[in-house]
């Protein structure tokens, strides 16, 4: 039987109503868990996986495909609305639809979430069923040089294009990776930066430094200013997307799609690096650079596209090597060994029934996503009424609840409280949180990705160049890296150049520097006290 055929048989039994029930149930569970900070799809299919045994496996895995989409959605909600990610792949969310939030525009940001979420998924599951057999072939193709490359553009490029200094952002980098290479070292054994303290010999939890960073820090910031600013309530806005809206997201959420499902389907891939490639390409091509950093809309939808879409690529892996990319995958896998079936080349010859079925629900979970998540922006937003002390209260609350729940341990607190006043201290001085977060996210695969290819190589330097991927990559950080540096020479050169970007409005000339300085000391804001 063909593709079409199979897939149309994949339909009519996740259509059923015990199906559809438990796709809904599914979905609303992943949204809810991807809500609170640190309770994440992987832990949320974890938790349920003893409750399934007596459930028939189709059935099983048609709530777990909601869990993992809905969670993908739900961690947007928390970035958006309170700066909390709920997911690492939701961190980069958190830059742009945050500022949409404060600036009365929380409901648009969701909804071109919720959006984006349904067109990437949609377009990825149809990818995973047309071209999964050339996805495959291309990610086993590449080797570890190629991964290295990729992961250290991605670390280089987030990190040059951020924040107004380079140097703070490779400094907030370079903390990042400190932090990510703590724990026992998996090759030597030895053990790396944990002082004597046993329970630092696992290296820390990302989704405890992501919540510790972004909550803690974010709460512990304005609780520092709640004296010295009035209280206000922000605005909820218009609760849907306008014309201009949906005029500069669409080719974001296309543009996303096209990153996160690749990503997604390499071995080496996930979330996190298409989300932040995704960034980069919407602040290059924007209309609108100048928003950017204050709440621009193209920063939300593409890389929750591009989110959304991985997820779906990352099933590709899964079910046709029995390779997970990531937590959810892993735990996805755990609950196909549970049901003694084995994911691998012949698992869509095996078990075609359960498969098909298993991605057609994606369609559905996709689907009923949309319908239950977009008419409740606007509700969700209207958590922006609640007066911030309250409001910051119980972001720190589920925060900690969300940080012992990873490991249910109370180490796992004082980490918590260590790192949450680093990254206050990081506002303070005005380091990027970003960066810091990559570089845990993507120092310990990196780390492993080079051993393997100086391993490969018999320790020659040369091996980290033997593939085309890898010195395409390397290629374009080089130029990232010189590219500023020529452009400076080039306006020292010419000065008229220069005197044209003045007039033209891309750089502000003295007076208006004055203006804008004079302006800041009339209106004393809470960082120009500190100073």
């Amino acid at each position: 039987m063909d593709t079409w055929g199979l897939l149309m048989d994949g339909f009519a039994t996740a259509a059923t109503p015990m199906n559809l029930l438990f796709a809904a149930i599914g979905v609303m569970l992943g949204t809810a868990v991807g809500v609170l900070p640190g309770i994440g799809p992987a832990m949320s299919i974890a938790l349920l996986l003893p409750v399934t045994y007596a459930m028939e496996p189709t059935s099983a895995f048609i709530m777990f495909a909601g869990i993992y989409y809905g969670g993908m959605y739900g961690g947007s909600t928390t970035s958006i609305l309170l700066n909390t990610p709920g997911e690492s792949a939701t961190v980069i969310t958190a830059l742009e639809g945050h500022k949409m939030a404060k600036a009365g525009r929380a409901a648009q940001a969701l909804a071109t979430a919720a959006i984006g979420s349904f067109v990437a998924g949609t377009i990825g599951t149809a990818l995973l069923v047309a071209f999964a057999p050339l996805v495959v072939q291309f990610a086993v193709s590449l080797g570890s040089p190629s991964y290295l490359a990729i992961m250290l553009l991605a670390l280089v490029a987030v990190t040059a294009v951020l924040g107004k200094s380079k140097i703070r952002g490779f400094a907030s980098l370079g903390l990042g990776l400190a932090i990510g290479l703590i724990g026992i070292d998996r090759v030597t054994g030895q053990q790396r930066l944990v002082f004597g303290i046993p329970f630092l010999n696992d290296g820390l939890d990302i989704v405890v430094v992501a919540v510790a960073i972004f909550a803690i820090g974010e709460a512990l910031w304005i609780a520092a200013h709640l004296r010295r600013t009035p209280l206000k309530t922000i605005p909820v806005g218009r609760p849907w997307m306008g014309k201009e809206d949906w005029k500069r997201s669409w080719k974001p959420w296309l543009r996303g799609t096209a990153y996160g499902f690749p990503f997604g389907a390499l071995p080496a891939g996930g979330a996190e690096i298409p989300t932040f490639l995704s960034y980069i390409t919407e602040k290059k091509l924007s209309k609108h650079p100048e928003e950017f950093g204050h709440g621009a809309i193209e920063g939300v939808a593409g890389p929750e596209a591009a989110n959304n879409a991985a997820a779906a690529g990352t099933l590709t892996p899964m079910l046709a090597l029995g390779l997970p990319t990531n937590a959810t995958a892993a735990v996805m896998l755990a609950a196909f060994v549970q049901f003694g079936i084995q994911p691998g080349p012949l698992l869509f010859e095996k078990e075609p029934d359960l498969i098909w079925a298993l991605i057609a629900s994606l369609f559905i979970g996709n689907t009923l996503l949309l319908l239950i998540n977009l008419p409740l922006a606007p509700m969700w937003a209207r958590l922006l009424q609640i007066p911030r002390p309250y409001l910051y209260a119980g972001i720190l609350f589920f925060a900690t609840l969300g940080a012992y729940a990873v490991n249910l341990q109370t180490f796992d607190l004082i980490i918590l409280i260590v790192l949450g006043a680093l990254g206050f201290l990081m506002r303070r001085y005005g380091l990027p949180v970003l960066p810091l977060i990559i570089g845990v996210i993507l120092g310990p695969r990196a780390e492993e990705q080079l051993r393997k290819s100086l391993q490969l190589s018999s320790g020659e330097v040369s091996g980290l160049f033997s593939e085309p991927v890898a010195i395409a990559c390397y290629v374009i950080i080089v130029l990232v890296l010189i590219a500023p540096i020529f452009i400076k020479m080039y306006r020292k050169s010419h000065p008229q150049s220069a005197l044209a970007e003045v007039m033209a409005g891309d750089i502000p000339d003295a007076d208006t520097a004055i203006e804008t300085r004079s302006a800041a000391i009339n209106k004393n804001t809470p960082e120009e006290d500190n100073r």
